[in-house]
């Protein structure tokens, strides 16, 4: 390496040098790319896309033109990324699903609600819409900066001019990096009267602001239910959460029969994922309300559900669907905009509003001025030409006499090189028809339109009164009784949830639940007699519990780790095969294993026990668990798992352990408690010592086991009672080896 290069290399630390050139690529992600401004609700691809557009003169009366042309404009003269990223934001402008007033008027397959993409730049054309244009209007006007493109051959605008609320009509969305943007859509004409009441009302709070501009208006409609305090709230901050729920009628059928039709689905989400989410829901029996789902979705939409019965009331089965499907869907609004200023951050609607009035000033007052410096030049003109018709031989005359006539016109008459150059311009014939009442009438009319513009700079008030004109007018434009303008988001706050219980409109019938050692779960239908069960197992697995239930009964399982998991029966899978594995159905840990299954009775109590003696009683009804993860009940370690879960059915409770020694002693004396460890039930010396089984009964039954052989009695088992947390006697003459009591209640 030579000394020349060795002294051009400069020495920098790695971790600054990539600091710095992150927060460069950051910065220019945010501004450059994800957000956008706050004056004209559009990002830089979307601004060039237009600009690109309007000098090609794609003007709603225009014909169309192929994207292709656009796309490759937009990239020759604006924005220098990829093909994709300017085709892609082309077409999010012209569907009318995603913005609530497109900007690009589309021709060919731009793409539907069910998800499907559009067609390729080759096959598809465009042309703006009046709302692009309203977004434009007065560009050519001095209204806005204008900076040199990327490579310095032209121009583009730094920020739209036009007084069309693009931000809040059309909303918008972009991840940058470490923030982002989600705006929703709003109406127009509501967008206009919010405006004008901030002009007159600068202070206005978000609370006098939001009874003018209800919530949002999506593209897709459907019902907004939030109370008006939430909607205040969200939009005070600029941060917050809206709930949308698809619209939907009811459809009567013959024989006294209905079904639910959707009409308007929420906004962003694909109707045929929608679809698929609901049918697969279906299948997994966990929409007992719900026989069927179709989609007979035209232009329009409308997703047909037939209901389970003719029992099934619609709204009930509805307020199930919201809960559980993408019919009710939350959209977390973030008013993360550029600011004038350049700066991304959060806005209130208030600021907002704000923001874009002041901009509309600015752009008043430069158009003001760009029209009074014309009207001065064209006066200048009218000055100069009155003089020429006055004087037309004699300005004849020295213009075919003269070699430098513009010299002699201005000594002689007093004028200024731009009336002269006027003058010379003129056309022969023209200079023929000036008529003096012609002039004179144009010189007094833009006279009076200087004095009125002039009156406009000085005068706030005017200012204040020119601006609401314009948001006037645009109201008129999208009025809401006009097809554009409608509101197609409802507003009706929710009262009440209605509370679905959805068992009571399961049939109820009796099955036979059956789980493998493996952990195959499966029902047969109808009560099998647990002693001959003639099933079938995968290689290497056996039965581990079988017992009876009802279609509308929940079915728990205890696991070692000490958790309890609920499942419904009615969702246990046919018996016609091996099953389905728990563990797809609850969160049960590779390294746990089920140690009970039962029905769960919720006014019950259970008794938890864990390996080494210890355990407590547990109501039933905080045995229940809500979620697949299960509910922690039992506190558990490795040395002393849960291995036992024994429904509580007698003031008595006898015990037997692996040291051969049987305890009974007073249910009264266990604790009953919501979760833990528990206390000492058995004691035992030995940690290779566990228990072997618990059995509950009432002493003045009497106590006894049962074999094959039968059930035995015996006749004073006082010398086996003792205190809670004792280690008991040696088991009787004739206890099972096995050290189990037979049968459990």
């Amino acid at each position: 390496m030579s000394k020349e290069i060795i002294e051009r290399i400069d020495s920098q630390q790695l971790a600054d040098a990539l600091s710095e050139r992150y927060l460069s690529y950051a910065v220019s992600t945010i501004v450059s790319r994800a957000l956008p401004d706050v004056r004209d609700g559009l990002k830089p691809v979307h601004r060039r896309i237009l600009y690109s557009m309007l000098r090609q003169k794609l003007s709603p009366s225009a014909a169309f033109r192929k994207c292709a042309t656009v796309v490759g404009d937009v990239l020759g003269h604006y924005h220098p990324h990829g093909d994709s990223s300017v085709y892609d934001a082309m077409v999010r402008l012209a569907q009318d699903f995603s913005v609530r007033y497109p900007l690009i008027d589309g021709q060919g397959n731009f793409g539907n609600i069910d998800g499907d993409p559009q067609a390729a730049y080759r096959y598809t054309e465009s042309k703006m819409t009046d709302a692009a244009m309203l977004i434009m209007d007065g560009i050519d006007e001095d209204s806005v900066d204008m900076m040199p493109n990327f490579d310095g051959t032209t121009v583009e605008p730094v920020v739209m001019p036009g007084a069309f609320p693009n931000l809040l009509a059309n909303g918008g969305m972009g991840i940058a990096v470490g923030m982002a943007t989600n705006i929703p859509t709003h109406n127009v004409a509501e967008v206009c009267d919010a405006l004008s009441l901030v002009v007159d009302n600068p202070d206005a709070t978000t609370t006098q602001i939001m009874k003018k501009l209800v919530g949002p208006d999506f593209p897709t409609g459907g019902v907004l239910i939030d109370s008006f305090d939430t909607i205040v709230k969200n939009y005070d901050s600029g941060r917050g959460a809206f709930r949308i729920r698809a619209k939907w009628e009811i459809e009567k059928l013959d024989r006294g029969a209905e079904q639910v039709v959707i009409t308007e689905i929420p906004y962003g989400i694909i109707k045929s994922k929608l679809v698929e989410q609901i049918a697969n829901l279906i299948d997994a029996k966990k929409l007992p309300l719900v026989d069927d789902i179709s989609d007979e979705s035209t232009t329009s939409v409308r997703i047909v559900i037939t209901p389970k019965s003719r029992n099934v009331p619609a709204d009930k089965m509805m307020a199930h669907l919201f809960a559980m499907t993408d019919l009710e869907y939350k959209f977390n609004m973030n008013f993360n905009v550029i600011d004038s200023r350049g700066v991304p951050r959060v806005m209130g609607i208030g600021d907002v509003l704000r923001e874009f009035i002041a901009h509309q000033k600015n752009v008043l007052i430069r158009r003001t001025n760009w029209r009074l410096g014309n009207i001065e030049r064209r006066l200048e003109i009218l000055g100069g030409l009155l003089i020429v018709y006055l004087n037309l031989d004699r300005v004849i005359e020295i213009i075919r006499n003269e070699d430098d006539a513009k010299s002699v016109l201005m000594a002689e008459f007093k004028l200024t090189e731009i009336q002269v150059e006027a003058i010379l311009n003129t056309r022969l014939r023209s200079l023929r028809k000036l008529e003096e009442m012609e002039i004179r009438r144009e010189d007094a009319a833009l006279l009076a339109e200087q004095k009125q513009l002039r009156e406009l700079l000085a005068s706030t008030d005017m200012q204040n009164e020119q601006l609401k004109a314009w948001f006037a007018d645009i109201k008129k434009q999208y009025d809401k009784k006009t097809t554009l303008g409608r509101r197609r988001t409802a507003w009706v706050p929710q009262t009440a949830e209605i509370v679905v219980n959805t068992d009571e409109f399961i049939e109820k019938e009796p099955l036979t639940v059956i789980l493998s050692t493996a952990g195959w779960i499966r029902a047969a239908k109808g009560t099998l007699d647990l002693n001959n069960l003639d099933l079938k197992f995968k290689e290497g697995d056996e039965l581990q519990f079988a017992f009876h239930a009802l279609s509308t009964d929940k079915i728990n399982l205890f696991a070692s780790g000490g958790k309890m998991f609920t499942i419904a029966a009615n969702d246990l899978p046919s018996a016609r095969g091996f099953g389905e594995s728990v563990r797809m159905m609850v969160d049960i840990g590779a390294d746990e294993n089920i140690v009970s299954a039962f029905v769960l009775d919720t006014s019950a109590k259970y008794l938890l026990v864990g390996r080494h003696g210890t355990g407590f009683i547990v109501a039933g009804e905080n045995c229940l668990a809500q979620t697949r993860t299960g509910k922690q009940i039992m506190n558990v370690d490795s040395k002393n798992p849960a291995i036992m879960c024994v429904r509580v059915t007698g003031d008595t409770v006898a015990m037997s352990g692996s040291n051969d020694k049987l305890l009974i002693f007073p249910t009264a004396e266990i604790p009953e408690m919501t979760r833990g460890k528990g206390v000492i039930l058995q004691k035992y010396n030995a940690e290779r010592t566990y228990v072997l089984d618990v059995m509950f009964f009432n002493a003045a039954d009497g106590f006894g086991w049962t074999t094959g052989r039968g059930t035995t009695k015996m006749d004073d088992w006082s010398p086996w009672t003792g205190r809670r947390a004792s280690q008991g006697r040696t088991v009787p003459v004739g206890f099972p080896r096995s050290g189990k009591f037979g049968t459990k209640n």
